[in-house]
């Protein structure tokens, strides 16, 4: 049974109710559900459903999920700072984006993302998940240090970069989210797939809570040291005497997102989580 765009639907039992709907006298189970004794397995079933493990002490699953969490944290802060980011001054290290040219940003690189899913990632898993996921950390890590000196750049130029920046960014970040999803659910069996997704959403959910917040006062904090030894707040260029201060860029923001994303890179390399992929 084939779903939309020729993907095979997964779920036995879905499939089974639907064919018997469609034909009763078809037997209730086809040959590939079958055991090599001819028995369908429904027993064992049972008896794996009265002694399942607590997921609490699935090692490989908990440390996927911490995993996942620091990635949500760190994604979720860094939505908040580009708007933030994006809309300042150049005075304060901004882009002095309008609302409607972050708007035009964001739905691009949506677009971008869109096609990349379709198109570029169904490719790229034959590298194996967690190669991707860790490229996919280590990309992200040059690519968000280069944001402060894309404030430097004006006109169409800014606007290009940006924009190609930003579509990296979503793709690299997507696939890191697929690859942990895929990786969590291979971690327990299917039928307790629910509630490890359930005890995912929930541990992620607490995590991003603190996002926006701690994203906020990040940015905050970072527009007060403008003029600190290390990392300041803003870069001066002064190209000429004629000329005053020009484009000034946030350097701690983009420093404290990378070191929250290298954490998370190092607890990829957790031995639990390689026997999963």
């Amino acid at each position: 049974m084939n779903s939309w765009y020729k993907l095979q639907e997964t779920l036995h039992t879905h499939c089974r109710i639907a064919r018997g709907r469609l034909n009763p006298n078809e037997p209730e189970y086809s040959p590939n559900e079958l055991n090599n004794d001819g028995s369908t397995g429904r027993g064992l079933e049972d008896q794996n459903t009265q002694s399942k493990p607590s997921l609490l002490r699935n090692r490989p699953l908990m440390a996927i999920i911490i995993v996942y969490c620091v990635f949500s944290l760190q994604e979720i802060a860094y939505s908040e700072i580009f708007s933030l980011w994006a809309v300042s001054d150049i005075s304060y290290g901004g882009l002095s984006f309008s609302s409607q040219d972050v708007g035009q940003v964001l739905a691009i690189s949506g677009l971008g993302l869109l096609l990349f899913q379709l198109m570029v990632y169904p490719n790229g898993k034959s590298l194996g998940l967690l190669v991707v996921i860790r490229l996919s950390m280590v990309m992200l890590i040059p690519l968000l240090s280069c944001y402060p000196s894309i404030a430097s750049l004006s006109g169409l130029t800014l606007h290009l970069v940006i924009n190609c920046a930003s579509i990296l960014k979503n793709a690299l970040s997507i696939s890191l989210v697929t690859g942990l999803f895929i990786l969590l659910n291979k971690a327990v069996p299917q039928s307790q797939r629910g509630a490890a997704n359930g005890i995912s959403m929930t541990a992620m959910s607490i995590f991003k809570s603190f996002g926006p917040a701690g994203g906020g006062i990040l940015f905050s904090w970072a527009q007060k040291r403008q003029t600190a030894t290390f990392l300041p707040g803003q870069i001066l260029h002064l190209a000429h005497i004629n000329f005053s201060l020009e484009k000034q860029s946030d350097e701690m923001v983009f420093f404290v997102l990378n070191l929250v994303q290298l954490i998370g890179l190092i607890l990829t390399f957790i031995p639990y989580i390689s026997q999963n992929q």
